[in-house]
């Protein structure tokens, strides 16, 4: 069948994302992965020539289907804050259903594969989030700060707190998607911050 070489690596990806959301790294090797993902470890490195490719692989992954599902049935003419508002909201819905997703994403975030995983996702041309972020009027909106710092900030305790299963209501919830919005934009009364 066609497809199934694409559905092995598919699930070589989700057996990493599984594996080291509950063991970490140290406890990801590649013939435990391959044997989470039901394939021999030679399947395992014809789809990922090294633990590295697969890491990266599985990142990207992730954040693909966190970004789809962040950006689905988000309204493009609203308000920028408004569409912040939302997508938070999604992207932390998201990451509570599948709280594999967020250990996985706090597992890399605290691990030397950060920075190239991270311009690896950043490479991708079709992320959902990335455009929204690009997007004119939400990027004028925005601190001069390197992607990685917006990032931490404005989706960061999104990931944090579903991986840690911290019950919060609606309310608390928008709270947090304000606070997140307030520390990546530029002040209201000043759109052109000092020293810019």
């Amino acid at each position: 069948m066609s497809g199934q070489p694409t559905d092995k690596a598919a699930a070589v990806r989700r057996a990493m994302r599984s594996v080291v959301a509950e063991a970490g790294f140290h406890g990801a090797s590649m013939s435990t992965v391959a044997r989470e993902a039901g394939v021999a470890t030679g399947t395992a490195y014809t789809h990922y020539a090294s633990k590295d490719d697969l890491v990266l692989a599985t990142y990207c992954d992730t954040k693909s289907e966190l970004g789809r599902a962040a950006t689905a049935g988000l309204d493009q003419d609203a308000a920028p804050a408004d569409r912040f508002h939302s997508l938070w909201l999604a992207y932390y819905s998201f990451l509570r259903a599948h709280p594999e997703h967020a250990k996985f994403l706090l597992q890399v975030d605290h691990s030397p594969y950060r920075h190239p995983a991270h311009e690896a996702a950043m490479a991708q041309e079709d992320d959902p989030l990335v455009a929204q972020v690009l997007a004119p009027d939400l990027a004028a909106l925005l601190l001069p700060l390197p992607p990685d710092v917006l990032y931490d900030l404005a989706l960061g305790p999104a990931v944090r707190l579903a991986a840690g299963g911290l019950e919060l209501t609606d309310a608390q919830l928008a709270d947090v998607a304000h606070a997140c919005w307030r520390a990546v934009t530029l002040p209201d009364d000043d759109p052109e911050a000092p020293g810019r």
